[in-house]
């Protein structure tokens, strides 16, 4: 027996979803009967041009969200907005994130505060703006994790701190907030290489410790997200590896 559709799609806020996996996460999830809330902070064009594409699929699906997530009143201003757009919120994906090197030695209290900022602070505070509605909707969340929460990578020691934060508050809000809500987490290996790094030596020792030997993609990254969204009603407090085998140490 098919489940319902409900009277109002369900609506997913997205952030970090102008580019690259967030925007992969939006179109995966506006594709499976979503409506869709867009944040994005500088990327306006893209963040433009992915709306106008998904309301030529279904007009009056999305909603544009501009805010750096560091400003910490700007996380409950979004769910009000989504909320007094599409009146309900099924879903938040944290996807939005902050990657930069901070080698012994040279890191600053600013790098600090940003990285926590977008990795782990707006997480909890959007997490928290959005729970009530969650709860009434008997919603999910899902978070942005990284293989690094896990294993640490050279010169990333704040970046695997703030990761590692992302991935505890994944497992204490499950606990918190069930059994109304679930929250679970999607952990990527390599998806997709940062744009201003062209070291293929170090990409290709990535992907030869890689037992799939290759790269993931942003729909799988998308596919998993939906999963956890719409099918794993069974779990909460879980962690997704999405990683090619890489978490085997091999």
């Amino acid at each position: 027996m098919s489940t319902p559709r409900p009277a109002t799609p369900p609506v997913a806020l997205v952030t970090g979803a102008a580019r690259r996996i967030g925007a992969a996460i939006a179109r995966g999830l506006h594709a499976a009967g979503y409506d869709i809330a867009l944040h994005y902070r500088d990327s306006a064009a893209d963040a433009h041009a992915l709306a106008a594409e998904l309301e030529r699929a279904r007009p009056g699906s999305t909603l544009l969200l501009q805010a750096d997530l560091a400003e910490f009143d700007r996380s409950p201003e979004l769910v009000a907005q989504c909320i007094g757009r599409f009146g309900r919120l099924d879903a938040l994906v944290n996807n939005a994130s902050t990657f930069t090197p901070t080698p012994i030695g040279t890191a600053t209290p600013a790098q600090w505060d940003a990285l926590f900022a977008s990795n782990a602070r707006a997480p909890f505070f959007l997490a928290q703006a959005a729970a009530p509605h969650l709860r009434a909707s008997r919603g999910a969340i899902v978070n942005l994790c990284d293989l690094y929460a896990e294993r640490p990578l050279r010169e990333h020691t704040l970046y695997c701190m703030a990761k590692a934060a992302l991935l505890m508050m994944t497992r204490s809000l499950a606990l918190e907030l069930g059994p109304d809500v679930r929250v679970n987490a999607v952990s990527p290996g390599a998806i997709l290489w940062p744009e201003d790094r062209g070291d293929t030596s170090a990409q290709e020792a990535m992907l030869a410790r890689t037992p799939l030997g290759r790269t993931g993609t942003p729909e799988e990254v998308a596919d998993a997200v939906r999963w956890l969204l719409q099918d794993a009603h069974y779990s909460t407090g879980q962690v997704l590896h999405l990683d090619g085998g890489r978490l085997l140490g091999v």
